[in-house]
């Protein structure tokens, strides 16, 4: 399967599961391909058991499933690397850093792994991975309780080594945001810490592909700061996009050009 199928099913199942039906015309209209395609896309992700047929289109299984990091893996990869691109610019020499479990804030890692004179602290294991070998990087881990669905750092102790540390920049990942109510996730640990993990930057950034945005897809919140940054992909359509920037809140669409 080609990365721009893999890509294209990913955000199939997602809309499926934001819309809750999705019918085989908006789907070929929304990406661009012909209906067949489509039929052939739904086909493979009722299969794979992640969708279920309905006359002339589709729906989610579960709306309220989360899904694994490793599932996640394979989703939106140049969208993620153009924000993960983007967001590396944003690094001075000499700054230390927080970047969140993910797989959006595990392509920074991986950006920034020639930097010099900078440290890293983070609660995800992906971020670790992709800095084993980054001479030039000081790596702090804020260890706790490991959640194995998003491989990332959850509970008081984690909390605690977070106390202890301010940061230049945070770098967030969400399973959805809206304008209104900030960063949806599937648990109340990982919420809580996002919303701490915000009070301790002096920049904070939300990095989230574009079929994220107005997402809820869980019913455990983490509000933003008054100031804060999103960066999102170039497939964010206006309409997504208008409800942020009428609160104020700075937008950035990454390129997926950019180096």
């Amino acid at each position: 399967m080609s990365r721009g199928s893999r890509d294209r099913r990913a955000a199939i199942v997602r809309l499926a599961t934001t819309s809750g039906l999705a019918s085989v015309d908006e789907l070929s209209e929304r990406f661009g391909v012909t209906a067949s395609t489509i039929r052939r896309d739904l086909a493979q992700l009722e299969s794979a058991g992640r969708l279920a047929r309905t006359y002339g289109g589709a729906m989610a299984l579960d709306p309220h499933q989360e899904t694994s990091l490793r599932q996640r893996s394979g989703e939106a990869h140049e969208a993620k690397h153009a924000i993960a691109a983007w967001a590396a610019r944003q690094v001075r020499p000499g700054e230390t850093v927080l970047l969140d479990a993910g797989t959006t804030t595990g392509a920074l890692a991986r950006a920034l792994r020639d930097a010099r004179d900078l440290t890293v602290a983070t609660t995800g294991l992906t971020v670790l991975q992709e800095l084993t070998n980054a001479e030039g990087v000081r790596v702090e881990c804020l260890g706790g309780t490991l959640r194995h669905l998003s491989q990332g750092f959850v509970g008081p102790l984690t909390e605690a080594a977070l106390s202890r540390m301010t940061f230049d920049r945070v770098f967030l990942g969400a399973d959805g945001v809206t304008a209104e109510q900030g960063i949806c996730e599937a648990d109340l640990q990982q919420t809580r810490l996002k919303e701490l993990m915000a009070q301790r930057a002096d920049h904070v950034y939300l990095l989230v592909h574009s079929t994220k945005l107005g997402r809820r897809p869980f019913h455990a919140w983490a509000p933003l700061p008054e100031r804060w940054t999103l960066v999102t992909d170039a497939d964010a359509d206006p309409a997504a996009t208008a409800p942020f920037l009428s609160r104020g809140v700075d937008v950035v669409v990454a390129d997926r050009q950019e180096p």
